[in-house]
Parts: structure tokens; C-alpha cells; sequence
């Protein structure tokens, strides 16, 4: 054994990041075949299984709802969950697991606001995304819609909307009632250099509310395991509140 070693070989320990301090991960794809996400059960249940290795103990799963392609509705969602939480429970997987949806910003969505059921999860969230193209013309009337019907819209994903271009601009949606949700896999470059830029800016200016995982396949997984290393994820987990660990505590009520 080296001095070194001998001597500060504690001191020197790299401090151990996993995502057992969010508890909750609040945004992925785990219902077999219903979306883009998991094609069989064994797919959802080995993702599953993975994220509770890298630390959580509860998921709420969202698969996709857009009026022109994923047409889910709450009750093809709830009884996939059934079938989900069968599983795991077969399996002595010990993840609690939950469903909501990721809404597609369009006008099917915007006029069922008030008017058709609308999975939410926690404290009435609900998490919406937008096309990557360019922002909708109607998104905050359709923000004030949601906060009128006592929702809370969590935004999925803002560091993947190029129309958005800088941390500041994602941040000011905040004053329009949004909450803020990164996916931590953009922090490896999954999805390109400018969302990585501006995911680990969005870290670090404090303005993000949820980390989501945003798992579609067990590959996703290795992703969220490497972003474990990037400073501004590790910063965060050590110095900032998300509202992800507010969700779900074993033994208690939950999302």
C-alpha cells in the first residue's frame, strides 16, 4: 500500500453520485407496445429493473398521447399498468410504479383541457412537450388553460426545442406558470452539443423543477449512468432540491 493510499486514501474518494436522491423518475416509456417506447414486457421490465440499480425506487411512466399518432387514452394506459405492475410483481421487482402521459401540444390537446380526463401524477402535474419545429402559436394560451383548470404543466424537455436558443429564455417560461423538466441523458450529448450545452446551463442556473429519464430502451440507461459523471448533474444532485424526491416514499402515500 502506497503512503498516499495509506495515509489519505479516504480523503481522495471520489464522492459516489446515483439517482437515489430524486427517488422518483417521472418521465419514460415502459407500457409494452403502446408508444415508441417498450416493445415487449421483458423490454419494460429490464428498464425497470436497471433504473432501480442506478437508484430509484418508484417510476411514473408517460407514454406518448398526440392526436395523430399515439392515441392513448386513460383507460389503454391504466390497464397497461396493470399488466406492468403484475409483472414486477411476479419478478419481486421492488419499484413502484405509476402512469401519467406526455401530452402533445396541439389543438385535440388544447380542447380537451376541462373537458376530457387528463392523466396527471403528484400534485396535479402534467407534462406536455412541444414539436421540434417551432413553438405553437396557441402554447400559452393553452399554459393559461391548464393553470385555470388547476394543473400544473411540467415542460418536457426544453433543452431540445432549438427555437429556444439560450438558458435565459427557457428560464423566463417559468413566469408563464411552466415547470421545467431535463431529460439528464442530454448532459452525455445524446441528443447533439447545443442540448447538452444548454441542459447542463439549465443545471446550473437552478431553474430546473424535475430530471427526468425520458428511458425508451435499455440503452437509455447506460446513458443516465454516464451522466452521473458530468460536474453539473453531480452539482445538482449535491446542492439542489428537485421536485422529483417530493413524489413517492416507500411505506408512505405516493405519486
Amino acid at each position: 500500500m502506497s503512503l498516499l493510499k495509506k495515509f489519505f486514501g479516504e480523503k481522495v474518494k471520489k464522492e459516489h453520485f446515483d439517482f437515489g436522491i430524486l427517488g422518483t423518475d417521472i418521465h419514460s416509456h415502459f407500457i409494452p407496445g403502446i408508444d415508441d417506447g417498450a416493445a415487449t414486457m421483458e423490454d419494460s421490465v429490464n428498464m425497470i429493473a436497471a433504473l432501480h440499480e442506478l437508484g430509484y425506487n418508484a417510476v411514473v411512466t408517460t407514454p406518448h398521447v398526440m392526436s395523430d399518432y399515439y392515441r392513448n387514452t386513460p383507460e389503454i394506459i391504466r390497464e397497461g399498468l396493470a399488466q406492468v405492475r403484475e409483472e414486477l410483481a411476479q419478478r419481486n421487482i421492488p419499484v413502484h410504479v405509476d402512469a401519467a402521459a406526455e401530452y402533445y401540444v396541439d389543438y385535440e390537446f388544447d380542447q380537451s383541457i376541462g373537458v376530457h380526463e387528463l392523466l396527471t401524477f403528484g400534485d396535479n402535474y402534467i407534462l406536455i412537450e412541444l414539436p421540434f419545429t417551432q413553438v405553437p402559436e396557441n402554447f400559452h394560451q393553452t399554459v393559461f388553460k391548464l393553470l385555470g383548470a388547476g394543473l400544473r404543466p411540467i415542460l418536457a424537455h426544453p433543452e431540445r426545442y432549438a427555437y429556444y436558443h439560450t438558458v435565459d429564455a427557457i428560464c423566463e417560461l417559468k413566469e408563464k406558470g411552466l415547470l421545467l423538466q431535463i431529460n439528464t441523458v442530454a448532459l452525455t450529448g445524446h441528443y447533439g452539443p447545443v442540448a447538452k450545452k444548454i441542459a447542463a446551463g439549465l443545471l446550473d442556473s437552478g431553474c430546473v423543477d424535475f430530471l427526468g429519464s425520458d428511458c425508451h430502451r435499455l440503452n437509455h440507461v447506460d446513458l443516465l449512468k454516464s451522466a452521473l459523471d458530468h460536474p453539473s448533474l453531480q452539482k445538482a444532485l449535491s446542492n439542489q432540491a428537485f421536485l422529483n424526491s417530493s413524489l413517492y416514499h416507500p411505506g408512505g402515500d405516493g405519486a
